[in-house]
């Protein structure tokens, strides 16, 4: 088979196997070019596959991160299972550490609860027309309830579209139009207070529907902010249900006079399996 590299697949945000999106973390690339990198995106076929690599300055690793058809600059599920996996097998300490990735230096913590992952610089566009989104999805004016849509993101940005609870089961996706209505995709979320259920039609990085999306969970707080007092807020989204394979997310935004100032994600992860891929 020629020159391999180890790889594990984990399942993240879940505390049990086969939820949760599963990741592929391939170890030890760091000498290979983007194009063999996207090879073995591809081969994989999962959400996304990510590929640790040695500490820049100021980091403790460096972490890029592919979707079966394009690098991406920062991703929540890829950053917890690669930390997790760093952490298990000792080329990371429990504790803060920092991951380097598109989005910037990003602040990384290991505990026995789980990894949490800060996001990047938080950003916030103004209000969306909901026609394109409602039809993109199969939705009716009638399914929108809370803030008008809006662009939100903290290194990877998202178009959210708040509705009732009863959406989420009617939405049917129209893929080509999800690409057409920009952005990295549209994350169509309930908000019931700090319980969140939602999910995610990646379409604009290539992925139809994602059963859990970290870096969506992390901008939906920069746009709940505006409405959300001075202070830390707690909120948990549930997603994947739709793909049977649930997944839970706890997040945290700060707020100071209707702004996020810093989100942060938490997941668990589970360890399915592991083994070598050649080399492209």
């Amino acid at each position: 088979m020629g020159l391999t590299l180890g790889y594990e697949v984990v399942d993240v945000f879940t505390d049990r196997a086969f939820s949760g999106n599963p990741l592929a973390v391939v170890l030890d690339a760091d000498d290979l070019s983007t194009g063999q990198l996207q090879a073995i995106a591809r081969e994989f076929n999962l959400s996304e596959t990510a590929f640790p690599m040695k500490a820049t300055e100021g980091s403790t690793y460096r972490l890029r991160v592919f979707t079966p058809t394009t690098e991406i600059d920062f991703a929540g599920h890829p950053s917890v299972g690669s930390a997790s996996v760093l952490h298990r097998l000792g080329r990371i300490d429990a504790g803060p550490n920092v991951q380097d990735c598109g989005a910037g230096l990003l602040p990384v913590e290991v505990t026995a609860d789980g990894v949490t992952i800060a996001g990047g610089t938080p950003t916030l566009g103004g209000p969306l027309d909901p026609a394109p989104l409602l039809e993109a999805l199969g939705l009716r004016e009638d399914h929108l309830a809370g803030a008008a849509p809006r662009v939100a993101g903290v290194g990877l940005e998202w178009t959210f579209l708040q509705v009732r609870q009863d959406a989420l089961d009617a939405a049917v996706l129209d893929n080509a139009k999800v690409v057409a209505a920009g952005s990295s995709g549209i994350a169509l979320v309930h908000v019931d207070g700090a319980e969140v259920t939602a999910r995610v039609f990646a379409g604009g990085v290539g992925i139809p529907e994602d059963p859990a999306t970290g870096s969506a969970a992390l901008a939906l707080g920069v746009c709940l902010a505006p409405d959300l007092p001075d202070g830390t807020h707690r909120y948990v989204v549930t997603q994947g249900v739709h793909l049977g394979r649930p997944s839970s997310l706890s997040c945290t935004v700060s707020v100071v006079s209707g702004s996020a100032t810093r989100t942060t994600v938490t997941g668990q992860t589970v360890a399915v399996a592991r083994g070598e891929i050649a080399v492209p």
